[in-house]
């Protein structure tokens, strides 16, 4: 029954086991294995009735729910193991790691072939759900939480409800998954957006610039002020990160109407406990300036992303 190779496995992708007695008494993912391979083998021998009962048993000790009909490969490790479903006709590879809760389900009620495949070496993890007939190549990761309703090619990464490609091949090819690196594609897609958009509107201010005429002189001093405000902003620090909140890029709009100024902000966090602290300051540093009798200060609801203020710092200090 490749016990000693099961137990490698365990002391291999579980940093906790200590000891062969542990591994053998405390890790009833394992335990679900072995059983399931019984189960698995009066299946085969049509002995329907027999598999399910030992399988629901399985269940009731172990907190893992293995169909007897499942296919399950060498050095397959269930971690924790409470809450896993498998289903019929999935198939596990070999050396796939699986966290708790995590299903492997179906998506038709006819007798077909209807449960996922996993190749050797994938990693789930915690309460991710994979659902259908479809194939996870070998080594793809699949983050805490998806839903996987797609093929994933081999070595990808898959994050988020439905499950999307966040990177097409993992960068290592270790069995654990840091879920802090783990990439977000949606906030990738809106940092790019938001880039696009700060681009455009510094395109306009430079049209309105180059523009000649009366109505052109009162877009100028609207532009001089606006600068004039942002320049006073500098003076306003983030204490979290000792920045200012200009170059930290938290001002996302200046809007000069006669002698009210409006100035949008987004935060670092949703959470952040500073936002009134930050709103205060804004407000007293550009009511200092001649001119202005009223601000508005106002937090919007955007993602603010670290990597793209790092990526713009260090171009300016390359310049």
């Amino acid at each position: 029954m490749r016990i000693r190779e099961d137990i490698q496995t365990v002391f291999e992708k579980d940093p906790a086991a200590r000891s062969i007695w542990e591994v053998l008494t405390c890790y009833p993912g394992l335990h679900a294995i072995w059983i399931h391979r019984i189960s698995h083998a009066l299946w085969t021998h049509r002995l329907r009735l027999a598999a399910r009962l030992l399988s629901h048993i399985s269940r009731f000790l172990t907190g893992v729910e293995i169909h007897p009909g499942a296919k399950i490969g060498r050095r397959f490790f269930i971690d924790h193991g409470m809450g896993v479903v498998i289903g019929e006709t999935a198939v596990v590879g070999d050396d796939v790691l699986m966290y708790m809760g995590t299903v492997l389900g179906g998506t038709s009620l006819e007798k077909v072939k209807r449960h996922p495949t996993l190749e050797d070496g994938v990693v789930i993890g915690s309460g991710a759900i994979v659902l259908g007939p479809v194939t996870i190549g070998s080594g793809a990761k699949i983050g805490a939480g998806s839903v996987v309703v797609r093929s994933v090619p081999a070595g990808a990464t898959v994050v988020g409800v439905p499950g999307r490609i966040a990177e097409p091949e993992c960068p290592s090819t270790r069995t654990d998954l840091n879920y802090a690196n783990l990439p977000d594609p949606m906030l990738r897609v809106v940092s790019r957006l938001l880039d696009r958009q700060n681009w455009m509107e510094e395109r306009v201010r430079s049209l309105e610039r180059s523009l000649s005429g009366p109505e052109a002189e009162m877009i100028k001093m609207k532009l001089a002020k606006e600068e004039e405000v942002r320049e006073a902003l500098r003076d306003v620090l983030d204490p979290e990160v000792g920045i200012d909140i200009v170059d930290l890029g938290l001002i996302k709009d200046i809007i000069v109407d006669g002698d009210r100024v409006e100035v949008n902000m987004v935060l670092t966090s949703q959470a952040c406990p500073l936002a009134d602290h930050l709103k205060e300051q804004v407000n007293r540093r550009v009511m200092g300036l001649s001119g202005v009798n009223r601000v508005d200060v106002r937090v919007l609801d955007e993602p603010w992303d670290w990597e793209r203020f790092a990526r713009q710092r260090s171009l300016r200090q390359e310049v």
